[in-house]
């Protein structure tokens, strides 16, 4: 039984071990960007070769021609749709936040969100994102939030998998046509997805039941509500099935299963490609399933589809945010605030943002697509050639600018808006001279209105460039870019390619202009690509004076850390009235506190909202390392999590001696150095500098025994201005007079702590000099009457690491246990342990979710230098 036992649990482990490590590998962003990237690269190749005998001016007259009671149709089935999906959320919220949320303002959050992320893609401005800030503001902590999305996700891909297994029972042969699979394999593979989801339905129904889901518990719904997730998903796609199914050509259409089977298909390949609402991807899937290869009215009907579905849905949710936006406006006239502002004026960037994305893409679609020849000859006789020439290549320069730009003003940069303004009435402009596209100016004034209308929603003084973009955006950016060249290449597919074609400037030159248009633009977001690679974001060095003032605070200071300060590698936000002060540094990203405020504490706490507004304004994340639990309430006001980061060890100094057996190993080395006539001294920062050159000679000794580079932020580096400002404690040979090791002292005020930053020791001198000095310290001190020894801290110390605890804790308890090579966790606290010190518990103040890790990376950039310098 035993043999049984281990045999299985064996089995087990290889289990979780093989399933865990095909998660990673499939979730490794590497492995998804290819994915990606393959799926994209494949369909647009398929989606050309299908559509290589469709000219454009076939596809405007099918779409002029299209049906208005099929229009309404598909109107009608977007409607149904979207009100089915907003339920994914009304019933999430029922299960995780019945309390906090109404129904309504979850069924906004769930259409919103989906009409979002539809148009603009899965890469940012996600439905995700728009759904976090509404229930955030609303008070629903991060946990809940991912549970209420996890849910309704969970939701959707029930109703996808009944949707699939159903048709493959119904419609054998209807995959068949697509994928490798005979009559008998789809019916065994339907058979067994309901199978499984009846399995799973019988599962929640017999315990609640809850699952991990990147890094959150999440409580999973009972049976009857898993059944109402599952039948709303089921409305939602057949609604979004059936506004495509009344566009498409009725010879196409007649089988409705076998319509949905691709169009299923369509839905799943677009989603893994990560393309902004599938584009290209969706459309090729759908021709190539359908048979519909140079079928232009197929393709009005893809044209008609994404208007209805993505882009009609987007402006009703902009024009949503936007009354609510104005109603507010008239009600905090009256009130200072409300419910409305509170959940409209975080979407607003947002919101902005795809307006300004959309116009970019509008902008660079015109320029690729043929001018009317009407609208030409009107503008042949008023303007001259080379302005037309000069407005087309700007109408699609200002359009990738729009592209790029569209992430400043999603992160409410103020100089964003500046440049979406200065942009938007040179497209205007230039959509006027380029070919009289009244459409495209009027919607380029619209878009001017709706920034100056929104104007203080963008208040960030983020000193980053706006077209300095990360890999996310760098990506889809690409994707998108490929799409809409690809609708230049479709609409002169009947154009054969000559080098002439790039020197040709005429008015019927529409061929030409696009070519250079698409050429320019590739350059310029190959400029952009390689600033934004070879400029990444990274720490603001500070080499800050520091201030009689400050310096006159950490004096009145009865904390050592405070001394810390001392370095000049922060920068210090000091209170108006000279009483207290906090010190920090901005990593480019965040700007990360060493401690908590010194000083006075009613002025400190105004210090810690100043900062977070400053990062705010800054567009950076805001946090506090390092700290006690005294200004715990306020950290939880500003809206930040607490981690517990390590514990801090103090010795008592009152009646300290170096007896008993923990600090034997102290006693010895602190007697042997008297017998081999080394001494212990304190020299005063007066007489420091007479010193420095033989420190600095026992300092560069030291670090290159341990191959080491010297730290900063919390931990104090060998530097001569930064040194004389303490006293030295020494150990010296009698005879000799040379100094052995040193360690520079930290004095609190009025003898309240005593502690040290630095502590080097000459490697080829006596081996127990560490040891003898660090005892000797402790007993001056407790000589001069301080009261507490600080012994520093003990990173992940004293973390609770147990089955229920929060992912921090297991992840901070894992590093503790497991740590040793990389950083002697468990040796460093066995050490302070030896002097019974008093523990209190460190912590990290800071945004909660993916956030705190960022933030920790960051840290460790300060202190070490990164993974490198902390490896060495």
């Amino acid at each position: 039984m035993a043999k049984i036992d281990l045999i299985t649990s064996s089995s087990e482990s290889i289990a979780r071990d093989m399933s865990g490590f095909a998660v990673r590998v499939f979730t490794h962003p590497a492995i998804k960007i290819i994915i990606s990237v393959s799926i994209i690269v494949l369909t647009m190749y398929v989606l050309h070769d299908l559509s290589v005998k469709v000219s454009w001016s076939d596809v405007k007259k099918d779409i002029s021609n299209s049906s208005w009671l099929s229009i309404g149709f598909a109107i009608l089935a977007t409607v149904i749709s979207f009100a089915a999906l907003s339920f994914y959320d009304v019933f999430a919220v029922r299960t995780v936040a019945k309390d906090q949320v109404p129904n309504k303002v979850a069924a906004f959050a769930g259409s919103a969100g989906t009409a979002v992320s539809n148009l603009i893609g899965f890469s940012y401005l996600t439905g995700t994102a728009v759904r976090y800030r509404i229930y955030a503001s609303l008070g629903v902590d991060l946990s809940r939030v991912a549970n209420i999305i996890a849910i309704a996700w969970i939701g959707f891909w029930l109703g996808l998998m009944l949707i699939l297994g159903l048709l493959m029972l119904a419609h054998p042969n209807g995959l068949s046509d697509i994928l490798p699979l005979n009559e008998q394999t789809e019916i065994v593979i339907g058979s067994l997805i309901i199978l499984a989801m009846s399995g799973l339905f019988i599962w929640l129904a017999c315990a609640p039941r809850s699952m991990t889901m990147g890094g959150f518990r999440v409580a999973l719904p009972g049976l009857k509500l898993t059944l109402a997730l599952t039948g709303v998903a089921v409305i939602d796609l057949s609604g979004a099935a059936m506004t495509l199914y009344f566009l498409t050509p009725s010879d196409l259409s007649q089988n409705l299963l076998f319509f949905f089977v691709i169009y299923m298909a369509a839905i799943a390949l677009g989603i893994l490609s990560h393309s902004p609402g599938g584009l290209g991807v969706f459309e090729a899937t759908v021709i190539a399933g359908l048979g519909a290869a140079g079928r232009s009215d197929m393709l009005a009907a893809l044209l008609l589809y994404r208007m209805i579905y993505f882009v009609l849905p987007f402006f009703v949710s902009v024009t949503a945010l936007t009354l609510g936006f104005v109603l507010n406006r008239r009600r905090t006239v009256l009130e200072l605030s409300g419910a409305t502002y509170l959940l409209i004026r975080p979407l607003v960037p947002m919101a902005v943002a795809g307006i300004t994305l959309l116009a970019g893409i509008i902008l660079i679609i015109s320029g690729t697509l043929p001018s009317s020849s009407s609208r030409l000859g009107l503008l042949r006789d008023i303007v001259p050639m080379p302005i037309i020439e000069i407005s087309h290549l700007l109408g699609s320069i200002v359009g990738i600018l729009l592209i790029v730009i569209a992430r400043g003003l999603y992160r409410k940069l103020s100089r964003a808006w500046v440049a979406a303004m200065f942009l938007m009435v040179l497209g205007l402009a230039a959509s006027l001279l380029k070919g009289l596209d009244w459409e495209e100016a009027v919607g380029m004034g619209l878009a001017i209105t709706l920034l100056i209308i929104f104007r203080s929603a963008f208040y960030r003084t983020d000193s980053v460039s706006v077209f300095r973009l990360d890999t996310k955006w760098l990506f889809t950016c690409a994707a998108l870019l490929a799409a809409i060249f690809w609708v230049g290449l479709f609409a002169y597919s009947n154009v054969e390619y000559q080098d002439t074609l790039w020197w040709q400037f005429a008015f019927d030159a529409d061929v030409s202009r696009s070519l250079r248009a698409s050429f320019v633009i590739s350059v310029i977001f190959l400029g952009i690509g390689l600033h934004s690679i070879l400029n990444k974001r990274g720490a603001i060095k500070q080499n800050q004076v520091i201030s009689n003032t400050v310096r006159d605070i950490i004096a009145q200071s009865p904390s050592t850390e405070a001394q810390l300060d001392l370095l000049g590698d922060k920068s210090f936000l000091v209170s108006e009235d000279n009483i207290a002060y906090l010190a920090y540094c901005d990593t480019g990203g965040s700007l990360i506190t060493r401690g908590e405020p010194i000083g006075d504490e009613t002025s400190g706490k105004n210090l810690m909202w100043q900062l977070r507004e400053l990062a705010d304004r800054s567009g950076k994340r805001c946090a506090f390392y390092a700290v006690s639990s005294k200004y715990m309430e306020t950290y939880l006001d500003l809206g930040l999590s607490i981690l517990k980061i390590g514990e801090t060890a103090r010795v008592s100094l009152k009646g300290f001696t170096l007896d008993g057996p923990k600090k034997k190993s102290f006693r010895y080395a602190h007697n042997k150095a008297a017998r081999d006539g080394y001494e212990f001294s304190v020299v005063k920062k007066a007489d420091v500098p007479k010193i420095l050159p033989e420190l600095r000679g026992i300092s560069d000794a030291w670090m290159k025994s341990k191959q080491g580079e010297e730290k900063a932020f919390s931990l104090g580096y060998f530097d001569e201005t930064y040194l004389v400002n303490f006293d030295h404690a020494v150990l010296r040979h009698s005879d000799t007079g040379g100094i052995v090791a040193f360690a520079n002292l930290f004095q609190g005020a009025n003898q309240h702590e005593l502690s040290l930053d630095l502590m080097r020791y000459d490697p080829t001198g006596p081996k127990i000099a560490m040891d003898a000095l660090f005892g000797a310290m402790m007993l001056w001190g407790a000589e001069q009457g301080f009261q507490w020894f600080s012994l520093g801290a003990a990173p992940f110390s004293g973390i609770e690491n147990r089955e229920l605890s929060s992912l921090w804790n297991r992840i901070g308890g894992f590093i503790y246990n497991h740590g040793e090579n990389v950083y002697h966790f468990e040796g460093l606290r066995s050490f302070k342990q030896k002097f019974d010190p008093t523990w209190t518990p460190n912590y990290l103040a800071s945004p909660g979710g993916l956030a705190a890790p960022k933030i920790l990376y960051e840290v460790n950039s300060l202190v070490s230098g990164g993974v490198r310098g902390l490896l060495r």
